[in-house]
């Protein structure tokens, strides 16, 4: 009797005992996996980012292979768009990058083998600059340039014939700094080179200075044959404009333009497309329908009428810039200097050079005995 109770006795503890085991063992499972349910936050953020990467991933799976497919992909997913993200970086860093400048020293190779002689190099003066600003360039960078240069005008002068001949050009157009006597000359400085078959025209004042080494290595990297216009503007916006189309009918016109007081140049292949509105007294014409002068003509033409944009270089330089910006280090690499007034203050390259103010105050026969030291007039020490 005693054996029979203590055997049900025991019976019935083992049987509570593993109840209450399958009990706990149930509670632990379901808390488990109610935890496993519960996203982290982190892994919310990168599945998120995830689906930048890769729209067609399925996250709404819940069998136990797809989470563990998931899960060992998770490492190449996180690194894949780490790379993408890196890509679109670099990318936007290219687009920031400044253009390069067209004027700077170009590694690239050159688009075509040009000399000094297939560019025209037009010299607009007047006559009572022949001495004292004309003077000074004949001395200068002329003086190696006999070839490619031509001056032209506004008076006959024997002198300047002797050295020049035919690369003297009296324009007989008027004396005065008007919008249309400078016009006159640029018409004729066009027809002359249309004339002259070369390559290139490239315009400067008669207080530019000229390095035609480099001048011929910044051409060299276009084509001459297809539409190059090239130059400094003076203004930080294009030049506004009123266009005159008869029948007292205008309209406004904006357009860039390189300015005549640093240089400029244009192919050939240009020049012949101007030559409805620049050819025979046709520039004259142009330049009265918007009534400016003659480098703002020019721009007018090539940008407005034939809509090809000015590339812009840094080595031209005029004396509406401050040139003491220009350091000595760098003088060989410009194409064209200059020297004047600017802010009422006199506006020249800062470089002690071979000569005192006084004997040379534009800088220009330093500039020149520093490029070509072999010029017999330079001092010695320099030609050394």
């Amino acid at each position: 009797m005693l054996k029979s109770c203590g055997r049900k006795l025991v019976i019935s503890v083992a049987g509570a005992t593993f109840a209450c085991l399958v009990v706990v063992l149930v509670a632990a499972q379901h808390q488990i996996i109610q935890v496993a349910e519960v996203p982290i936050v982190s892994d919310v953020g990168m599945r998120s980012l995830q689906s930048l990467d890769s729209m067609g991933t399925n996250a709404g799976d819940q069998s136990s292979s797809e989470n563990q497919s998931q899960d060992n992909s998770k490492s190449t997913n996180r690194k894949g768009f780490s790379a993408y993200f890196s890509k679109l970086t670099r990318d936007r860093r290219d687009l920031e990058k400044p253009a390069s400048q067209a004027g700077s020293a170009s590694e690239a190779p050159p688009s075509e083998d040009i000399n000094p002689n297939d560019i025209f190099i037009a010299v607009k003066t007047t006559k009572k600059f022949h001495q004292s600003r004309l003077d000074l360039l004949l001395d200068t960078w002329i003086s190696r340039n006999m070839q490619q240069t031509y001056v032209f005008t506004d008076g006959d002068d024997e002198e300047l014939k002797k050295k020049l001949g035919s690369h003297a050009v009296n324009t007989n157009c008027s004396a005065a700094h008007s919008r249309q006597a400078l016009s006159c000359k640029m018409a004729v400085e066009y027809d002359k080179f249309i004339e002259s078959g070369k390559k290139w025209f490239c315009h400067v004042d008669d207080d530019n200075y000229v390095n035609m080494r480099t001048l011929v290595k910044l051409l060299s990297h276009y084509p001459h044959t297809q539409d190059v216009y090239i130059g400094k503007p003076s203004l930080d916006r294009p030049i506004e404009a009123t266009e005159r189309l008869g029948d007292n009918k205008m309209r406004p016109v904006n357009f860039w333009f390189a300015t005549g007081g640093a240089g400029f140049c244009v192919s050939r292949g240009l020049a012949l497309k101007m030559s409805p509105w620049a050819s025979g007294g046709h520039f004259m014409n142009t330049a009265e329908k918007i009534r400016l002068p003659d480098d703002c003509t020019i721009g007018y033409i090539i940008e407005s009428v034939l809509g090809v944009r000015l590339i812009r270089s840094n080595l031209f330089h005029s004396h509406l810039e401050n040139l003491q910006q220009v350091s000595k280090s760098e003088l060989h690499k410009q194409v064209t200097l200059s020297y004047g007034m600017f802010e009422n203050k006199r506006n020249i390259i800062s470089m002690k050079g071979a000569f005192s103010l006084e004997e040379d105050p534009s800088r220009f026969k330093s500039v020149h005995c520093l490029l070509y030291p072999d010029t017999p007039w330079c001092p010695l020490q320099v030609s050394r």
